[in-house]
């Protein structure tokens, strides 16, 4: 029987341990931090590998040059992607030269607002977001080791037969570096292969190549693996980004239609085209946290001053400032010759001009003691206001109290008094005061006996 009990008691142990756990797991442990915090509180971050490099290019290292540069320089900017994703999503109409020409009211970076005119793009950069994050992180922290791995790739496509000149695309192997155009350069097509085929047979197991299906609208052409769908038509001087191979860098091509349309110049502004080396620009960044340490010190805005903000948008750094030289050269403002001193305002001092000199008081007259004395004639005395007489006065009750009084002293004198009184001091009754009104005698009723006399006011 007990161990029976045992036993039973065996499981409800395990389940009550296991909701002690679960409990204490989500009560106990603090909630985790939000996206960007974690981003910043986590450890510094290693390289991305080899294999990781070739596993995030392989899908984009076919692209033509410009067309690849605008999407690397995009990819620093995942927000803005996402912003110019939705909104080609809601316009599915606009390509080309249009929808760059509609997206001109957004304030995005240039390379993202050219990215409008091919949605395919937008809408695969969108969906896979975090490729596209790490993406541009590796163009930030390891540019060099970028451009090697694309021409590796390149390289691979080639050795295979699949990446030949066509008449969408042409193929130039240039000395150690394969440069890959558009064969009219007013006429782009976005070509989308299978990573899978054009490379030959994929050589890290453990890295696949990042894989999407093909837009709808693509046909396959005549190289194996490539499929091509419509022609898009740009102005002349549209693709404004150059990749240069040896120097491990992308260059900008500052142009009339780069200043007119991306950068919002006015016309005339640059006439002649400059070429300057690309710069990020962490206000459009959009306080998204960076992966690697040294690119956050580099380019983190809460640490920069604002007058270096101009240092991002393709101007030269002026000396001593920190930034990567440009081309372009920062006005400088002229120095005017000194002005002559201007009369200030009312109410405020001419600091220019001399000070005027305050005038000097009057000096006091200095007193006579020998001199007779002067005294001030006093004041008339004014004479004394005329007694007027107080109300009480008027009353005619006076000839009552003066018999009233009478009648007093006449009791006195029939009763001798016990004893003497102290004398007394007269009474002084004050001027105004009026004299006292005694009331009327009051007539003795019909059967009311006699009073004796002598009993008056002064004896009670």
């Amino acid at each position: 029987m007990r161990t029976r009990a045992r036993l039973a008691a065996v499981p409800l142990l395990a389940l009550l341990l296991a909701a002690s756990l679960a409990c204490a797991q989500d009560y106990g442990q603090p909630p985790p931090p939000a996206y960007g915090q974690a981003y910043e509180q986590a450890p510094p971050a290693r390289a991305f590998s080899q294999e990781e490099l070739e596993q995030m290019l392989a899908p984009i290292a076919l692209y033509p040059d410009a067309l690849l540069a605008q999407i690397l320089m995009a990819s620093t900017y995942p927000l803005e992607v996402v912003e110019a994703a939705r909104w080609a999503r809601a316009n599915p109409g606009l390509r080309g030269d249009q929808a760059v020409a509609a997206a001109e009211q957004f304030d995005w970076d240039p390379s993202v607002k050219s990215l409008t005119a091919f949605p395919q793009i937008l809408l695969v950069l969108d969906e896979r977001l975090d490729w596209t994050r790490r993406l541009g992180d590796a163009f930030l922290a390891q540019q060099g080791q970028v451009m090697d791995t694309v021409q590796f790739l390149r390289r691979k496509a080639y050795d295979a037969g699949n990446l030949r000149t066509t008449e969408q695309i042409q193929v130039q192997p240039v000395a150690q570096a394969i440069d890959i155009g558009f064969a009219n350069p007013q006429v782009a097509y976005v070509p989308y292969y299978d990573p899978t085929v054009v490379y030959g047979s994929w050589w890290w197991p453990s890295y696949p190549p990042v894989y999407w299906a093909p837009w709808p609208g693509y046909g396959m052409g005549y190289v194996p693996g490539f499929y091509w769908g419509p022609a898009v038509y740009l102005p002349l001087g549209f693709f404004f980004g150059a990749v240069d191979w040896h120097s491990h860098h992308v260059n900008i091509i500052c142009n009339d239609h780069y200043n007119k349309v991306f950068i919002r110049h006015p016309p005339g502004a640059h006439s002649r085209e400059d070429t300057t080396q690309w710069r990020h620009d962490p206000a459009h960044r959009q306080n998204v946290p960076y992966r690697s340490p040294a690119v956050r010190q580099q380019f983190n805005p809460q640490h920069r001053p604002p007058e270096t903000r101009e240092l991002y948008r393709g101007y030269q750094a002026p000396p001593g400032a920190n930034g990567a030289p440009m081309s372009r050269q920062i006005p400088q403002r002229e120095t005017a010759p000194p002005r002559a001193p201007q009369p200030a305002p009312r109410g405020f001092p001419n600091r220019e001009a001399p000070a005027p000199i305050a005038p000097q008081p009057a000096p006091r007259p200095v007193p006579n003691h020998n001199a007779p004395a002067q005294f001030a004639p006093r004041p008339a005395i004014r004479p004394a206001p005329e007694r007027r007489p107080s109300a009480f006065e008027t009353i005619p009750q006076g000839q009552q109290a003066r018999e009233f009084s009478a009648r007093g002293r006449a009791s006195q004198q029939n009763i001798a008094p016990r004893s003497a009184p102290p004398a007394a001091a007269p009474a002084i009754a004050p001027a105004a005061r009026p004299p006292a009104i005694a009331p009327a005698p009051r007539s003795a009723a019909p059967n009311e006996p006699a009073r004796p006399a002598g009993r008056g006011r002064e004896q009670r």
